[in-house]
């Protein structure tokens, strides 16, 4: 809630205006044009397509654990990458590339004794224009749609040294989609190329980030579920081994980078030697259901 509020505070506040000179107008003159993503539909694709991603495999294994923190490090990483973007846009106050016409929509440019725009057009238009940089749209994708990559190689075990193609291409995906939306900023002559290039590299760090709080890495065999999952299980497993249940001893660890390891003293109860933290994990969860 407090990043909501201190979000829509930057949304509402000027940004900085920044000293703009007329030999600065040859890179600040072109077309104003119409998004070709509208702002409206930033949200749809990089909170809610990932909630319904969540949601899928939430029916799929009717893990409560993930559902709750694939959501909430998605709102962590998309909320606090608004907040870092705004902040520096209104710190920063660069102009757009279309700020000549915003400036000037009569194309009469007018400067004060000091050499600095006197603009005379629309207001909104004029706030709107001292913030090239960095770029929402970009870093609002990378932040939502990066999650959501991280989310799926974890979930379909994109990295478990097979060489599925398919799989990659599939975490791919929104990493690309992302990367078009960013473009499509330098097209519409709203943000300068580097504009976009520092919005998509915040909301990546900001998104992996936010996932690692909540997630193992997608390359470690346990990257397929939260941390909370296998705390759980380990949780499980001690108070079955306290019962009586367990017939072996069992030295259990729970790593904050490795999730859940369980080393045997002792032969397990396949009668192999290997039988490791995966096999364990599974005889526990078949258990459960």
């Amino acid at each position: 809630m407090l990043l909501v509020i201190i979000e829509v505070g930057l949304f509402v506040i000027h940004p900085f205006y920044r000293f703009v000179g007329k030999d600065m107008m040859g890179d600040l003159r072109y077309p104003m044009k119409d998004n070709t993503v509208p702002l409206w539909a930033v949200p749809i694709y990089s909170v809610l397509l990932p909630i319904c991603v969540s949601i899928f495999f939430y029916y799929r294994r009717k893990d409560v654990y993930d559902l709750h923190h694939s959501v909430l490090g998605l709102l962590f990483a998309v909320l606090i990458t608004a907040v870092i973007t705004d902040a520096i846009k209104d710190a920063v106050g660069r102009p757009r590339p279309d700020f000549f016409w915003r400036c000037f929509p009569d194309g009469k440019d007018v400067y004060d004794k000091w050499g600095n725009v006197v603009c005379h057009g629309n207001k909104a238009d004029i706030k709107e224009g001292h913030k090239s940089f960095p770029s929402g749209h970009a870093s609002w994708s990378f932040a939502g749609l990066g999650y959501l990559s991280l989310y799926l190689a974890g979930k379909i075990h994109t990295f478990d040294r097979q060489g599925h193609i398919a799989k990659l291409c599939i975490t791919v995906i929104p990493l690309l989609a992302a990367s078009l939306v960013a473009v499509s900023r330098v097209d519409d002559y709203w943000h300068h190329w580097n504009d976009v290039f520092a919005g998509g590299f915040l909301g990546l760090v900001v998104s992996a980030f936010c996932y690692r709080q909540f997630f193992p890495n997608p390359y470690d065999d346990d990257g397929w579920g939260p941390y909370a999952y296998f705390d759980a299980l380990l949780e499980e497993l001690s108070d079955n081994n306290g019962d009586g249940a367990a017939q072996t001893t069992n030295q259990l660890t729970a790593h904050p980078t490795m999730g859940v390891h369980i080393v045997n003293q002792t032969q397990g109860s396949k009668g192999d030697s290997d039988y490791g933290p995966s096999s364990r994990l599974d005889d526990i969860e078949l258990g459960r259901r």
